[in-house]
């Protein structure tokens, strides 16, 4: 029997991106008992992750951000037998954090996948999505949607002191999580869109600093930093064929390219994180 309770928390001063994300969990949740959450005066996405959790009844909390659209009718399942195994999920992450965004390291730390609209054209994005379902190891997830048990999330909460603007409050948390020995996943077998691509400003830039000097001690010394974002992209007409396209053996062969492109890359160039305190 399903016990699974989802407390979906969306903050979002644009009615109808709530309107959209909440019509798209309620189809998703259909099955299951659940809730959704809005927050509309959030000072920042931490302190009001950390406000509405107290208001949540769910073991299962879920953080979209409020232009995302998931596309996978067997959400809620999965996410549910996934976090008996984990604490922490998210759709796109890395196994390596070195800086102040999760892409930084470069494939094949960066794993999962992911479609944007910019452009007006659709552009499906894929990482390392090996071992599929779901790259273990994970130490730093993006904020787009972040899935946990509720307990990990109340244990490691959110930096509302530092981080409260709009930006790097995902990263912290994930990584702090990974520090504190929780179990993070990304999942990369569920479609999903966003469409928006990011905001890498000056307001960016000042979290990122803060991040920095908050996890000086963990991060690794001398990392070679990508500063774009190493992975694939194809452009698809559709969502009908981004589902599609959204399988295994295709994500698979699209890997390869990009190991051939990182194969001349001296070991030296990518030392291996420092352990946990």
């Amino acid at each position: 029997m399903n016990t699974s309770f989802f407390s979906v928390i969306v903050c979002s001063i644009k009615p109808w991106n709530f309107a959209q994300v909440s019509a798209n969990f309620e189809r998703l949740l259909a099955e299951v008992p659940h809730e959704i959450i809005g927050i509309y005066d959030a000072r920042s996405l931490a302190e009001g992750y950390n406000r509405s959790l107290k208001r949540a009844r769910g073991n299962i909390v879920v953080f979209p951000h409020d232009d995302i659209l998931i596309l996978d009718p067997d959400f809620a399942q999965k996410i549910s037998q996934r976090l008996q195994d984990f604490d922490i999920l998210g759709f796109v992450g890395t196994r390596r954090v070195i800086a102040e965004n999760w892409w930084h390291a470069g494939f094949p730390w960066s794993s999962g996948a992911v479609a944007h609209i910019y452009n007006n054209k659709l552009h499906l994005n894929a990482w390392n999505t090996d071992p599929w379902p779901v790259v273990d190891n994970i130490q730093g997830i993006d904020g787009l949607c972040i899935m946990a048990r509720r307990e990990a999330v109340e244990e490691i909460g959110f930096d509302e002191t530092t981080f409260d603007g709009f930006h790097l409050y995902d990263l912290d948390f994930s990584f702090s999580a990974w520090q504190a020995g929780k179990k993070l996943g990304v999942c990369c077998d569920i479609p999903l869109i966003h469409t928006s691509v990011g905001n890498y400003d000056e307001r960016h830039a000042h979290y990122g600093r803060l991040f920095i000097e908050k996890h000086k001690d963990i991060l690794p010394a001398n990392a070679l930093k990508f500063d774009k974002i190493e992975g694939t992209a194809v452009i698809l007409s559709d969502h009908h064929a981004l589902c599609a396209a959204w399988r295994e053996d295709i994500f698979r062969r699209a890997m390869i390219g990009l190991q051939r492109k990182n194969a001349a890359l001296p070991d030296s160039a990518s030392p291996s994180p420092k352990t946990r305190n």
